[in-house]
């Protein structure tokens, strides 16, 4: 299993988008990847904007960033909940301090935005945040998935297949 080195943290919270969970979770899984969920708290069992659930494990603010090989941020509207949280911002901020890699989907760009690490690079996501990101000093970017240095992005659902592979690649390349 070409992942099984791997620790990755998922995010989530309150109407995360459901695809944009699971779906990059099994392939993490798939992979060999140990996952991690977490959230604003740990054992906080959420449901998806489609019906589907998610349980955390851990808070991200109990999560070291050294003990991780990356963080993804699925979409929805759980961003705009993940993103006011000071553990949550701080674990985005430390992982992209340690080059480690971040990967973002859909809505989940306002996560990198309040985390502040969105200025100066490329960034997609749904075009619902385009302004956002473009506001906080990132470069748009119209691609299905593509990765910058250690920052994995992915526009919408229907990119989700792009988004697992490149988000693969990214952890084997790291």
């Amino acid at each position: 299993m070409s992942l099984s080195h791997c620790r990755v943290a998922v995010l989530v919270d309150k109407s995360f988008e459901d695809l944009e969970f699971w779906v990059p979770t099994m392939r993490l899984r798939e992979e060999g990847a140990e996952v991690v969920v977490a959230g604003r708290e740990a054992d906080a069992t959420f449901t998806g904007k489609h019906g589907l659930t998610a349980t955390t494990d851990v808070a991200a603010r109990t999560l070291a960033p050294g003990d991780l090989d990356g963080v993804v941020v699925p979409g929805g509207w759980a961003p705009d909940k993940l993103r006011r949280d000071e553990g949550v911002q701080a674990l985005v901020r430390e992982m992209d301090a340690q080059q480690k890699i971040v990967a973002q989907i859909c809505h989940a760009g306002l996560v990198g935005i309040s985390a502040g690490i969105v200025e100066g690079r490329q960034a997609t996501g749904s075009t619902g945040i385009k302004d956002d990101l473009v506001n906080a000093g990132a470069t748009w970017v119209d691609e299905a998935a593509f990765q910058e240095d250690h920052l994995v992005w992915g526009r919408v659902v229907k990119d989700i297949p792009a988004f697992c592979r490149t988000l693969v690649q990214a952890l084997q390349d790291a």
